[in-house]
């Protein structure tokens, strides 16, 4: 009972208000909140919250842009202890004069760990020494408890199933997450407990935030969570899926949670799923992958839509989807840039080419997919180093296939090109013009005959060859004999079925040695100024 009242006074709970120049300790909590998949061309909507846990009835809500500037990659540090500073508000120009706006809140300045963890580098900081992330490793237990509200007695779901999902057979979520981890984390001991009913009807749970129905998911966890305590131990858990049986607020919800678990207060890695979340192994590993820490990936079109990248479980998990009879649609594998963010990409694995790159390789990029190998499964393309290390910009290539129980249905074989950006968020490269809505067509795939640039020209990347074990490539400094831009992407002209041969390629024409380029300027000079045009001096050097 006393536990029941601890659950009714948190829900009454306001969020706390920080101070200017107070820096205040507690867990990162951050939330995603997924709808299921919308109507052809309609953006589906995708929610992000951030809270500060600094204990019992102690929640701070964070301004998610101020959080993602204060702490540069904020996901990294999701379910740590941080700290976080407050400063008073920037002030606002009016006219000549600068005012600080009237009951401002005060701006959070800074977001670092306050705990201590295994210090390592992903991708990008390997390239610009700016953060470190804990890595995942070893048994990661789940516990899945299914609660129905108490005016909806309907079971979707026995135990067997949800206690089956965490199997270790290609297609079940021990598997998967073995998988993509390239073998460094399991689901060992996961286990399964409901359905129990929740002592209040669905419509209690919700609230209109914003203008916007919102499910109050801290005190579903703690009612949820409550009514199992006598039958699970959730000593050593490392994340908990709860199932519900009637829709939530439109969106199933992974992130983390805190709250009273075996008689202490605990914050673990949580989410909140309706029905048709649950049915779909795709949308329950997506909103595992949030309590992760990981956070969605897009596509390079501007739009709203996060949900375009059908490349990677963490932006669409819908789309290219292998379809099992059990449990529905599968989970696709991550990128590359989601999978080192989580620490499961060895230093053999990871190919970097400097900025200031002068060199041609020969780079054998493997497929991404498949069991541990220690050949090459992540090429990071380095751009130089902003003042703002975040807001470096990185290219990332992969090698995908159509292969096995999760990439079975991929658009294409091909070089998948990611470009890291927006403080950690990873998008997929489309070179097309103008860029697709859904990155699932020919311009986000780099075959065999093609070739491809950084918008700066700083590199250059040809594909030679497609083999059985991923394809060749060739990664060099662009030439800068010629000033006229051209397109990025470079198609070679042969017949679609000559670029699927792997001997087939379009070689990149080499830098001309420093004496011809100095002859070629040499010659331009004797034409006057107004006729040294780029296509005009070319055909004078020949």
């Amino acid at each position: 009972m006393s536990r029941v009242v601890a659950c009714l006074l948190m829900m009454a709970a306001p969020a706390m208000e920080a101070r200017a120049d107070e820096i205040v300790q507690g867990v990162l909590q951050l939330r995603w909140g997924d709808a299921p998949p919308a109507a052809r061309g309609t953006p589906r909507a995708a929610h992000f919250e951030s809270w500060l846990d600094a204990g019992p009835d102690r929640r701070y809500r964070l301004d998610a842009a101020q959080a993602r500037r204060a702490a540069g990659d904020l996901y990294a540090l999701a379910n740590r202890r941080v700290a976080v500073a407050y400063r008073a508000p920037a002030r606002v120009k009016a006219g000549a004069a600068a005012t600080v706006p009237v009951q401002s809140a005060p701006e959070i300045s800074a977001i670092v760990a306050a705990d201590l963890a295994p210090p390592r580098t992903m991708a990008r900081g390997d390239v610009v020494g700016a953060r470190t992330v804990t890595p995942q490793t070893g048994s990661t237990r789940w516990v899945t408890v299914m609660c129905k509200f108490a005016d909806v007695p309907t079971e979707q779901k026995s135990r067997a199933f949800f206690q089956a999902q965490y199997g270790d057979a290609p297609g079940q979520l021990g598997h998967y997450w073995s998988d993509v981890s390239y073998g460094r984390i399991d689901l060992a001991g996961s286990t399964a407990h409901g359905w129990y009913t929740l002592p209040r009807t669905r419509a209690s749970y919700l609230s209109v935030v914003n203008g916007r129905t919102k499910a109050d998911l801290s005190q579903l966890f703690a009612d949820c969570t409550a009514l199992a305590d006598a039958d699970v131990d959730f000593r050593g858990a490392q994340g908990i899926n709860l199932m519900f049986n009637a829709e939530l607020d439109g969106s199933a919800w992974g992130g983390g949670a805190c709250g009273t678990l075996d008689g202490s207060y605990q914050c673990t890695r949580a989410t909140w799923n309706p029905p048709w979340a649950f049915s779909n192994l795709a949308p329950l590993a997506h909103e595992m992958g949030h309590g992760y820490g990981l956070p969605h990936s897009d596509n390079t079109d501007g739009d709203g839509d996060t949900y375009d990248n059908p490349w990677d479980l963490m932006s669409d998990a819908w789309r290219n989807a292998v379809s099992d009879t059990t449990h529905g649609l599968l989970p696709k594998q991550l990128n590359m840039v989601q999978r080192d963010r989580l620490g499961w990409v060895g230093a053999a694995n990871k190919r970097i080419i400097a900025a200031d790159n002068a060199s041609t390789h020969d780079v054998m990029l493997a497929w991404a997919g498949g069991a541990a190998t220690d050949a090459t499964q992540m090429l990071v393309l380095s751009l130089s180093t902003q003042p703002d290390p975040y807001r470096t910009v990185v290219y990332v290539l992969e090698a995908r296939r159509r292969h096995g129980s999760y990439d079975g249905k991929l658009a294409g074989d091909a070089v998948i090109l990611h470009v890291l950006e927006d403080y950690g968020i990873a998008r997929s490269i489309d070179t097309d013009t103008p860029v697709a809505d859904l990155s699932s067509n020919e311009g986000s795939m780099l075959r065999a005959g093609e070739t491809w640039r950084t918008p700066d020209e700083r590199h250059w990347v040809e594909v030679v060859s497609m083999t059985a074990s991923g394809f060749l490539l060739r990664v060099g400094p662009r030439p800068r004999a010629m000033s006229t831009p051209s397109q990025v992407l470079v198609r070679s002209n042969v017949s679609a079925a000559q670029a699927a041969t792997p001997s087939v390629r379009t070689p990149v024409p080499p830098a001309a040695p420093k004496s011809v380029r100095q002859a070629r300027a040499r010659t331009c000079d004797v034409l006057p100024r107004v006729l040294r045009l780029p296509t005009l001096c070319a055909v004078l050097a020949r």
